[in-house]
Formats: structure tokens, sequence, C-alpha cells
């Protein structure tokens, strides 16, 4: 990326008297040109988008990368692109048939490994990338730091069936100084309707030892640069279901299945379990009645621990009780199993759990609706 100002003559204004009053044109803000080098493609904006922190850091980042890359085949054959902005992205994916269940429609296993995907065709649209491993910021690779999700919500008005094109866009924000958070709106490209959102919260960890860590400055300017501005968010804050905490699943579950052993072909690039695979062992223990007559309209998982490919683990599902306040009145209430509406929505609470400890690994909540 090369960043370049054209600043205009201090001092200059133009002014224009018309019978009794006068109007006055300020000078115009300088433009700032963006140049991609990915694809020779420019784009100007008034340079007071970004401050000087951010002009400073950006320019820092284009020494830290090779202006003569050249697109591999995989790149140019991407639907992918920046958008007007550069601090969004959106991607196009044909559904393929072994990309959907029973129904002929995308599994939610489908929506995450796509969700993810653009995630990382995001970072390398911007030049993070490097062959083979996960895109990286360039001092994170100076203090061996990596992403790493701990939570991840989904909401699907409806699932893509198989042929359907989706477009899903992506943009980065802060999650208050520690974290990292990226948002997703998901579109059926022929009618632009938009059928699913989600947004997942990343942390910084020590590629050596796995452990968390605290980001320094100049990893978080790096970071800061490429988030949208201003700040945007897929769910409306007041309405964010993500937010409200998953509480620990009380013992004994109503519903187990135990002894799951995670596949080789379940490891990512990192070596650990790969997160839509903790993602389907949460589900393995829902009930056969729920999975045959009900489709699941969202998920919240916490990611609490990495789990090898010889982990042995247990799944546990229980329903989910709430106090549901009947027309507004807080005297008048009732316990309902998440049955508001005769049976039409069910929520779950999952947890999954190492075999030999009990630790737990991953912690989630789903909710199911009636077909």
């Amino acid at each position: 990326m090369l960043s370049m100002n054209t600043a205009s003559p201090s001092g200059l204004t133009a002014s224009l008297k018309c019978r009794s009053y006068t109007m006055t044109r300020k000078p115009q803000p300088s433009l700032r040109v963006m140049c991609n080098s990915l694809n020779g493609s420019t784009i100007a904006y008034p340079a007071s988008v970004p401050d000087a922190k951010r002009r400073e850091t950006e320019k820092a980042l284009v020494a830290e990368r090779d202006p003569t890359r050249v697109l591999t085949l995989g790149e140019r054959m991407r639907f992918g692109r920046l958008l007007k902005d550069r601090f969004a992205y959106k991607e196009s994916f044909v559904v393929r048939s072994f990309e959907v269940g029973s129904n002929k429609a995308a599994t939610m296993e489908t929506m995450l490994n796509l969700i993810l995907e653009t995630s990382y065709n995001h970072a390398q649209s911007w030049g993070w990338a490097k062959e083979g491993e996960f895109p990286t910021l360039p001092s994170m690779d100076k203090y061996r730091l990596s992403w790493a999700n701990y939570q991840m919500h989904v909401e699907m008005n409806k699932y893509p069936a198989w042929g359907d094109v989706v477009e899903i866009e992506h943009w980065c924000e802060a999650e208050g100084k520690i974290a990292g958070r990226f948002d997703y709106i998901i579109k059926l490209l022929s009618t632009n309707e938009v059928i699913g959102r989600a947004t997942s919260k990343w942390v910084m960890i020590n590629k050596d030892t796995h452990k968390p860590q605290k980001i320094n400055k100049q990893v978080w300017d790096e970071y800061l640069a490429f988030c949208s501005k201003p700040s945007r968010l897929a769910f409306p804050e007041e309405n964010d279901k993500n937010l409200k905490k998953i509480p620990k699943l009380n013992d004994p579950a109503q519903y187990s299945q135990l002894g799951l052993v995670p596949r080789r072909s379940d490891l990512n690039m990192n070596g650990h379990v790969n997160s839509v695979t903790c993602f389907s062992f949460l589900l393995e223990s829902v009930p056969e009645d729920i999975i045959n007559n009900y489709e699941l309209g969202s998920i919240t998982i916490d990611y609490r621990q990495h789990f090898q490919f010889d982990d042995s683990l247990d799944s546990y599902t229980s329903s989910e009780v709430e106090r549901i306040a009947l027309n507004g009145l807080s005297d008048c209430s009732c316990l309902l199993d998440f049955n508001p509406n005769d049976g039409k929505l069910r929520q779950f609470l999952h947890s999954l759990k190492l075999s030999r400890t009990g630790q737990e690994t991953n912690r989630g909540r789903t909710t199911w609706r009636r077909h």
C-alpha cells in the first residue's frame, strides 16, 4: 500500500460578495491517495479521515510489505474486493453440494467456515498473509503473536440453498483495549437480502507458549489503522445477544454424548482443533427431536481452551430456563422453557469438557425455531 498527501496551499480562501451577504469558500481538504499494491487501483478521500497517528502507522506498514508482490492464481480467482473506504471487504461464495444438509440448505458449519474464510482473505488483501500461515500484522511476527478466537456469535434468518451465491461483508473493530472484534453481514447476492449477521472477538496469543498476551502499543496502533472509521456494528448494541453471558451448565446435564475424539483432519494450520469442529462437538448432545424438527437460528460459542486431536471430550446440553414477564408486568411472570410461541422456539446451553480432567474447553448457547 502506498500513501501520498496532496496538500492545498495554506491560507488560501475564495470570497464571493453578493448583495447583502458574503459567501466564503473554505479551502478544500487535501486528498489522501491510496494505491493498492495488489492490483494497482487508486482511491482518494479527505485527509481528515485518518488522524496523524494512522498516517504514521500506515507508512510504517508500507515499508514492511513487499510492493512488488505478484498476485497468486488463487487471489486472482477469488471473488473478493476491498470496498471504497478500504476498511471493509466483501466476498461472494457459491454454495456447493457437499456444504448442504439433507434439507438442501447450507449448514451452520458451512456458514462458520465461510465467515472465517472471509476474515482470512480480507487480511490477505491488505498484504498481511505469509504463504502457508494465518494472516498476521508485521509487528505480530516480530513479537511472535497470533490471533485466537475467544467468542463467536452468529444469527441466521434463513440458510442459502445449493447453488445460491452468498455475499459476506467483513470489517474490523476494537473491542476495548485488549481485543479485536470482527463483524459480518451475510446476504443473498441474487436478491440483496440480509440473511444473517455475525460477530467474533479475538485476542493475541504467544505462538511459543500458546497463552494470551497483552497487546503492546506498536501492535495495537497497527491494528487500529485497519479498523472501520467511524465505528459500526453488525448488531445494534442494545440487541446484541452475544453480550449476554453464557452461564455455567449445571450438573447433571439433561443430555450428553461422551468420548468424542477429534480426527487429524480437524486440525488447523496452528495444530489446534479448528473452531468449527468445537461447534460441531457441542451439538453432538442435542436431542434428536430438536435436530429433526427445528432449525438452528443462532449460536454463541465461548472458546476457553485449545485441545488436541488425541484428546477425548464429553458434550453436554440442557434446556435453558428463563423468567419471562407477561404483558410487561414484573409481578406476573412464569418459568418457561423458552417456549413462548407454542413450542416454536427453543433455547439450550452447551458445554464441552475434557473427559480425563473435566476441564471445560467450550461453552455455548443455541436457539432453535420449528420448521
